[in-house]
């Protein structure tokens, strides 16, 4: 694991924090809105994570991505940036790999000034590859962003048009696209920590209780509790809604 730096409790460590909550806040008033009246209390919870999710997706991660891909120094100037930010870059590559090809960039959220910038340096405390141009998280992210978001958004639609309160059941097309997005979620955090736990964790900072606990364990693993939540509510909808002897009988017929 990295060395840690200790605790900094500072204005950015707030406003992330806040910014969290604000997109929640976002996603239940969206279910207000957009649900039908008679909604289920369980319709209005798959409706608040999904947007939540999608909004976590576009907002935060999509900025994490526009870093990676438009935020940079160049090579010859790690000296001077660090000098003047106190912040040191990171290789992670080896010495002969280059992202995007630039022998001549240093790519990452480390080396902006801007909100979102500030934003991924404070996550970076716990995580440091999410301040750098890590490929395996920049790769995991492209998916997530790009096809998660949409399908949270898509799952938000089926339940705002009833799909989630079919004779008390989940619709088997709202079904079917929650367990394939729940299973990408988790397919997805498994192969962003995998490596870390296969390599004894070296860029993970766990040293305090905010780093450890908030960053890494809580923020993570709700993508995985809720996740398996809705596997389950999925599986068992699925399971009830097909009549007892129809395979027996499909079998008869062959």
């Amino acid at each position: 694991m990295s060395e840690s730096k200790g605790l900094v409790i500072d204005e950015v460590t707030v406003l992330s924090l806040l910014a969290t909550v604000v997109l929640l806040i976002v996603a239940y008033v969206a279910s207000l809105r957009l649900l039908p009246a008679s909604a289920s209390t369980r319709s209005r919870v798959l409706f608040v994570w999904h947007s939540f999710d999608a909004l976590i997706h576009f907002f935060f991660e999509g900025s994490f991505l526009y870093n990676c891909f438009f935020t940079f120094i160049n090579a010859d100037s790690v000296r001077t940036f660090t000098a003047s930010t106190g912040r040191q870059s990171v290789a992670v590559t080896a010495s002969d790999v280059h992202f995007l090809g630039r022998a001549d960039k240093i790519y990452g959220a480390n080396y902006g000034t801007g909100p979102t910038s500030k934003l991924w340096q404070e996550y970076a405390k716990a995580d440091r590859r999410w301040g750098e141009a890590d490929l395996g998280v920049i790769s995991l992210e492209l998916l997530t962003v790009l096809i998660g978001g949409p399908l949270a958004v898509w799952i938000c639609v089926l339940l705002s048009r009833g799909h989630g309160d079919i004779r008390g059941m989940i619709g088997g097309k709202l079904a079917f696209w929650m367990i394939v997005l729940a299973t990408g979620e988790l397919y997805g955090g498994f192969m962003t920590f995998a490596p870390e736990w296969l390599t004894g964790s070296p860029n993970l900072d766990t040293s305090n209780f905010m780093y450890l606990w908030v960053y890494l364990f809580f923020f993570n693993t709700l993508w995985v509790w809720i996740p398996l939540w809705i596997l389950v509510q999925s599986y068992f909808s699925i399971a009830s809604s097909m009549p007892v002897g129809t395979v027996q009988e499909g079998k008869k017929k062959a």
